[in-house]
């Protein structure tokens, strides 16, 4: 990402990304990308960023319905859509997500939070001045830039277009749209009189930014950086307790021939046997292994990671390894379902704008036309009416007592026939007549 001055010179304005916002959004894509600061050879990424995003996004959109009701509109509106699963995803790591129309052309392109510029919000929060940044590669050393800029002024929207031609990587020199074959069509600088909105819908993540307290969107995974960071580095504790407690025979090298062209041993002794210089032929090395500990402590570390993004305990933790009482559960389950339920508001909001913004390039933005959308959150049901739900079909035969308890106390099918018939021999115990 540019930094401050080279932003400024491209807009030609001062831009909302603060140097500290700007280091910021550099650490969420070195984190989304499993690159973080904190990564090498013996800390691996666990990837808990893009679990993260993923859960929200398949939460949001998984039964989303949303249509225009005129035809016309509505037919760009569903192709721009297509792609909304997985960009929506980039939009949580990275804060915020444009979908614009392409002028009126018919396409749609998806810019999310790493590509867009703000330059300017209302006293409201509402973005009223952004720029986009468009890259073309030429060659190694070389890359055409194309900064598109939008900004709503007393006049109505207008939208300028500028070029530049980098070099290793820096912003470069501006040069005329025509240097460039793709762009040479592009008008400079356009004026659409009257126009009291910007030509696309745009989405934030409704969390508050403690980074530099500007209006710029955050990331959905911002508040557990930290634990992210300690789950990443406790899974390599892990993994290395595993490893150094890896069987291994010491064996005096005349006893271990495995060299090429020697008699050598099998694979699998190849790994068990250690040539040394001992003084007995063979020495064992089998230590104990406490992985059970650190398994625990890496399950603390993802439920921290899971209260700090407004998850439920259980989407990335595994629920059986600590026990919760059934308040902590339903806290934790209404923490995320108002969590999904604010994501889908703004998303609305967003969807209705972008209709609006087709509207306006078709001509039709004083036409009478709704947006109807609806997510339909049955997976968020309150549990314990899930719950009731779940015994009344048990009750009536539509559910096993098995499918009950694999899906409430998180058992596989084996333990739960064993469970169930140790609860029913017990109850047979219980209920046999005193002689």
């Amino acid at each position: 990402m540019f930094g401050r001055e080279t932003l400024r010179k491209a807009t030609g304005k001062d831009v909302a990304l603060s140097t500290v916002m700007l280091e910021r959004m550099e650490l969420w894509k070195n984190m989304i990308s499993g690159k973080a600061d904190w990564i090498n050879d013996d800390v691996v990424s666990l990837r808990l960023e893009s679990a993260i995003c993923t859960e929200f996004a398949n939460i949001t959109l998984s039964e989303m319905e949303t249509i225009v009701t005129d035809d016309a509109i509505n037919e760009i509106y569903q192709k721009g859509l297509k792609t909304l699963g997985s960009e929506f995803q980039n939009a949580l790591a990275f804060g915020s997500m444009v979908i614009k129309p392409i002028a009126s052309t018919g396409e749609v392109e998806i810019v999310t939070g790493d590509n867009i510029v703000p330059i300017e919000f209302n006293a409201q929060g509402d973005l009223v001045k952004c720029a986009f940044i468009q890259a073309k590669r030429y060659d190694d050393k070389t890359t055409y830039y194309r900064v598109e800029t939008h900004s709503i002024t007393n006049e109505g929207l207008t939208i300028t277009n500028k070029a530049f031609k980098g070099d290793q990587g820096k912003l470069g020199n501006e040069i005329p749209l025509t240097s460039v074959e793709e762009w040479e069509q592009l008008i400079p600088e356009v004026l659409y009189r009257g126009m009291r909105s910007l030509d696309f819908g745009y989405y934030k993540n409704p969390l508050p930014n403690r980074i530099d307290n500007s209006c710029v969107g955050v990331s959905i995974f911002e508040n557990a950086v930290e634990q992210i960071k300690q789950a990443d580095i406790q899974a390599s504790r892990l993994e290395w307790e595993l490893e150094s407690a890896e069987r291994a025979v010491f064996a005096d090298y005349t006893t271990v021939k495995y060299e090429k062209g020697d008699m050598g041993l099998a694979k699998r002794q190849k790994r068990l046997y250690v040539k040394t210089d001992i003084s007995d032929q063979f020495e064992t090395f089998n230590p104990p292994i406490r992985e059970q500990n650190y398994i625990n402590a890496l399950n603390e570390n993802k439920r921290s990671v899971e209260f700090n993004c407004y998850l439920a305990y259980g989407d990335l933790s595994k629920s059986e390894v600590v026990e919760k009482t059934a308040t902590e559960i339903l806290a934790s389950k209404k923490r995320k379902y108002y969590m999904v339920n604010a994501i889908q508001k703004n998303l609305e909001q967003c969807l209705k704008e972008f209709a609006d913004s087709v509207a306006f390039y078709l001509g039709r933005y004083n036409t009478s036309y709704d947006v109807v959308t609806n997510f339909h959150d049955t997976i968020l049901t309150d549990e314990n009416e899930e719950r009731t739900q779940d015994r009344l079909d048990m009750a009536n035969g539509v559910l096993s007592m098995v499918e009950y308890r694999m899906k409430w106390y998180n058992e596989d099918e084996d333990t739960a026939r064993q469970k169930i018939a140790e609860n029913m021999a017990l109850n047979s115990t219980l209920s046999a007549p005193i002689s």
